[in-house]
């Protein structure tokens, strides 16, 4: 167990060990150079004890701590830093992540934090910090919600050197080649999301071709729109075909009714158990994504997955969302039979959730939308759908 000394602690709690936090990465590569050399990533579990992990975190003995906030850890988190404001108050306590990005100032997690960033913290992280460690010396007024201009992503310093040799050994590697999403569907936090942004895609191969070097073969893409632009598409799978191995593992996020004829035609080129689809089709019911502001064409994501199933080796992972405002039963089935029919790998079906800041709570009252008030804040009933049936 290390106990070297860090003024800043960067932290988050992941669901399992094999996942890693990109995002404490992120504010990492872009801490001012000066507070780098002064700071350190730390990633722990839900199976640790806060007790555990508050012991763990004093032996390094910070100045300032950022928890990275979602709705997994949530719970967890608000406990290590009650703690922590017990036994070492003088600690600066830092949240951001999109669990704590809206709606916070009903959370208890807010009250018990120091500061809190709001929305991407790739700079504003850094800033804060070098703000607090000069107010040591001056007296500043540093608001507690902090606000900070996030720059373009061109100018953003990407996270991929602070991967460790263990992390690319043992665990799954986080990339995005875009950021952000221009779809609207009510019950994602994408719905936020002007558009989908792009990083120079010749920087970010680049990058992914360092990564290969040093032997990391297990890429999770976290686009939330992987084939959106063709072009960006196959230059990045053409990239991973001319260094194809029998250990290359790759999962997309992609669009279920788009799939033009040069992207089939790339995908086919791949060998069994390399390439993994995630596929959201939430559901077919055209009055329901309509209601939820969700453009998806039916007949061309059901050709495309058949073309998927009956012409490609990849692995299809489909999601379907129960209890959607204005989704019976008997709909669901109906949709539920329809995805089983195109016979993807895995159908995952998730209950609606109420993330925080999402648009579905307009539907709250017409739907008779009933809600857990504890994350994951699952649907408990509709006026569909009651509570016997969910």
């Amino acid at each position: 167990m290390s106990t070297a000394q860090s003024d800043i602690l960067l932290c988050t709690i992941n669901a399992s060990y094999i996942h890693t936090a990109f995002g404490l990465r992120y504010l990492y590569a872009n801490m001012p150079e000066a507070l780098r050399n002064k700071s350190a990533i730390k990633e722990f579990t839900t199976h640790l004890r806060p007790a555990d992990i508050v012991e763990k975190i004093l032996l390094t003995r910070p100045q300032i701590i950022g928890f990275g906030v979602y709705i997994w850890n949530t719970a967890h988190t608000t406990e290590v830093i009650r703690l922590l404001k017990i036994i070492a108050p003088d600690i600066k306590i830092i949240i951001g992540g999109p669990e704590v990005s809206y709606e916070y100032t009903q959370q208890t997690i807010y009250k018990l934090a120091d500061y809190l960033i709001t929305g991407a913290g790739d700079r504003a992280f850094g800033q804060l910090c070098k703000l607090l460690l000069n107010q040591q010396n001056e007296t500043l007024e540093i608001a507690k919600v902090f606000q900070h201009r996030e720059p373009p992503l061109s100018e953003l310093k990407l996270p991929y050197p602070y991967y460790t040799d263990e992390d690319i050994k043992n665990r799954v590697i986080y990339v995005e080649a875009s950021r952000g999403c221009p779809f609207k569907c009510e019950f994602c936090l994408s719905a936020l999301d002007k558009t989908a942004l792009p990083f120079n895609i010749d920087v970010f191969l680049s990058e992914m071709d360092k990564l290969w070097q040093r032997g990391a073969r297990n890429f999770k893409f976290v686009d939330r729109t992987f084939n959106l632009k063709t072009d960006s598409s196959l230059k990045i799978l053409n990239f991973f075909l001319d260094r194809l191995d029998n250990r290359l593992f790759l999962h997309f996020e992609i669009i279920p009714d788009r799939l033009p004829e040069a992207l089939k035609t790339t995908i086919a080129k791949f060998p069994p158990g390399c390439l993994q689809f995630e596929i959201g089709v939430q559901t077919f019911n055209q009055t329901v994504q309509s209601l939820i502001s969700r453009k998806q064409d039916n007949h061309k994501t059901m050709a495309n997955l058949e073309w998927l199933r009956n012409h490609s080796n990849a692995h299809i992972h489909a999601d379907l969302i129960f209890a959607l405002p204005g989704e019976d039963i008997s709909s669901f089935a109906s949709g539920f039979d329809t995805l089983y029919q195109l016979r993807p790998h895995d159908i995952q079906v998730g209950i609606l959730k109420r993330l925080r800041g999402t648009p579905i709570i307009r539907h709250t009252d017409t739907y008779q939308l009933k809600f857990d008030s504890t994350a994951p804040y699952s649907i408990l009933s509709t006026s569909k759908v009651d509570f016997l049936t969910v």
